[in-house]
């Protein structure tokens, strides 16, 4: 029998914990790998819609021995618990992942933009722009050109709008969700089900629906701030990986190089794949992480 402590370090597991810590009442679940170093580089996990921190269970398996990875569930999503009357709106939602990082005592790290994370992490930024060290960049849009045909359809929607409720509740189905996962990807036996089976578990929960419903109508406040978050952009040019599936229905790739107008350092990479890049891609993105992450000044 193999003795498994014989493999190299990188081949096994990285050590992780999951915990919960109140946050403006809100009770926060979240993930966090035990690297081998105290002094080990911080990436902050950002997950997307409809999703929460166990989509980046592989990555914290593989890179968590060498930095500290850290992924917290937003109110609305995986397991973090919110109160009763909770306001769901992408500035509550920053709110309270800014509450979380002071928690922990996190003055410097890098942000892992995907989807949601986006526009959660680009307001950290924008109010703590001396605790980012560097932005990798994963299908996190900030750009209108970024947005396909149907998301500025969708994000258009108002309360207002015929059947804008019906149009936004039928994302929130077992259907919609998997093709989030599998839409846009080469061979989509390479996404692993657990994924979207849990995303629609935790969709379907009570109260999920309406907290997602308010945050669909708020998405425009994003867009309004792109402006914003692109200054921030030019002023401070932080180290930027950007990678980006470019099958991505929601996203395309003319969002991953607008990036490059503002930050004309960054680095991209493109793959054939859609939304949840991860999913399939993970060999070929973690290595590119941990050397961006090696790099990034400590």
């Amino acid at each position: 029998m193999t003795d498994p402590t014989a493999l190299p370090p990188m081949a096994l597991p990285a050590r992780a914990t999951h915990r919960f810590v109140e946050v403006d009442g809100v009770e926060v679940f979240y993930r966090e790998s035990l690297p081998e170093r105290a002094d080990a580089p911080v990436l902050l996990l950002l997950h997307g819609f409809p999703s929460a921190s166990h989509q980046f269970r592989r990555l914290i398996d593989n890179l968590g021995r060498r930095y500290r990875l850290i992924a917290p569930d937003y109110p609305g999503f995986g397991h973090t618990r919110s109160p009763e009357g909770f306001t769901y709106s992408f500035e509550r939602l920053a709110d309270i992942v800014e509450g979380f990082t002071e928690r922990l005592g996190l003055t410097r790290y890098a942000l892992y933009l995907f989807d949601f994370g986006a526009p959660v992490g680009f307001r950290l930024a924008l109010r703590h722009p001396g605790r980012v060290t560097g932005l990798v960049v994963q299908n996190g849009n900030a750009y209108t050109e970024g947005l396909s045909d149907a998301a500025r359809e969708f994000t258009a929607l108002t309360p207002d709008s015929p059947g804008a409720e019906q149009t936004i509740l039928n994302l929130f189905t077992l259907a919609a969700t998997r093709a989030q996962y599998e839409g846009g990807t080469a061979d989509p036996t390479l996404v692993a089900p657990e994924g979207w089976l849990l995303d629609q578990y935790f969709l379907d929960q009570p109260g999920r629906k309406e907290a997602q419903l308010a945050l669909a109508y708020d998405y425009k406040s994003n867009i309004a701030a792109y402006p914003d978050w692109q200054a921030w952009l030019r002023e401070h040019r932080p180290p930027t990986l950007i990678t980006w599936g470019t099958g991505d229905p929601f996203f395309p790739e003319p969002g991953a190089r607008a990036y490059l107008r503002d930050v004309p350092a960054a680095e991209l990479h493109l793959f054939p794949t859609g939304h949840f890049a991860l999913e399939d891609h993970l060999p070929g993105m973690a290595p590119l992480i941990a050397d961006f992450l090696d790099r990034l000044p400590s």
